[in-house]
């Protein structure tokens, strides 16, 4: 019995602590991923200076990342394609590449219930547009 309480304390002492350590990782991650999100800002972007052509941008906050592919012809996006959004539940946000094509625009309303994914796909399409 005494035998069995040399192994199974140390045990079970190593699984809390190594549970601690994760918990307290994920909530460092949740932390950087909140600080990320609330820093993003968006810049408007005179499409007239854009020169015709295909351009790829992407975002990520940890959580939520975005890869885009937008295609710009006389100053007017044409299309933005979604190639990857990683997201828990803001897959809704997907539809506002069509409301930025729609106004030509990238700070367009953001999508109630997906709100950080909204911000994540507006940056990555400014990163697309602005990149050098």
């Amino acid at each position: 019995m005494n035998k069995q309480k040399t192994i199974v304390l140390p045990l079970v002492s190593a699984i809390f602590i190594i549970g601690i350590f994760f918990g307290a990782c994920y909530l460092s991650d949740v932390n950087n991923y909140k600080k990320a999100v609330a820093n993003i800002t968006i810049a408007e972007v005179d499409l007239s200076k854009i020169p015709d052509g295909v351009y790829d941008g992407s975002y990520n906050v940890g959580f939520i990342a975005a890869k885009v592919r937008v295609t710009v012809s006389n100053g007017i996006i044409q299309n933005i394609k979604l190639v990857e959004h990683k997201n828990e539940q803001g897959s809704s946000a997907e539809v506002i590449a069509d409301n930025i094509v729609k106004e030509q625009k990238i700070n367009v309303n953001t999508i109630s219930g997906a709100t950080n994914s909204s911000r994540v796909i507006k940056k990555a399409v400014e990163n697309a547009l602005l990149q050098p």
